[in-house]
């Protein structure tokens, strides 16, 4: 983006893992817990480094918080962009 002119933009890419709307707040909570394990261990992290990733760890209303923003973010983008489908 710079090369075409835009030297303030900034585009990452996520990924997340997400439940079923209604789905009990203790199934996330253990699924968070177990992610956030995972994530965190050694093995994860030098697996995800050798593919070039950075892995983040965090609670439910974190990703969804960050979501949100992002889903805003772009919307804002394709609006600008007249982006309509």
């Amino acid at each position: 983006m710079i090369e075409s002119g835009v030297e303030s933009f900034v585009v990452t890419s996520f990924e997340g893992v997400v439940a079923p709307a209604g789905t009990g707040a203790a199934i996330v909570a253990r699924l968070n817990a177990a992610i956030n394990e995972a994530v965190a261990s050694a093995d994860v992290r030098a697996r995800f480094a050798a593919l070039g990733l950075e892995p983040s760890t965090g609670s439910p209303e974190e990703f969804a918080r960050f979501f949100a923003a992002e889903t805003r973010k772009w919307a804002s983008v394709a609006a600008t962009a007249g982006i309509t489908e």
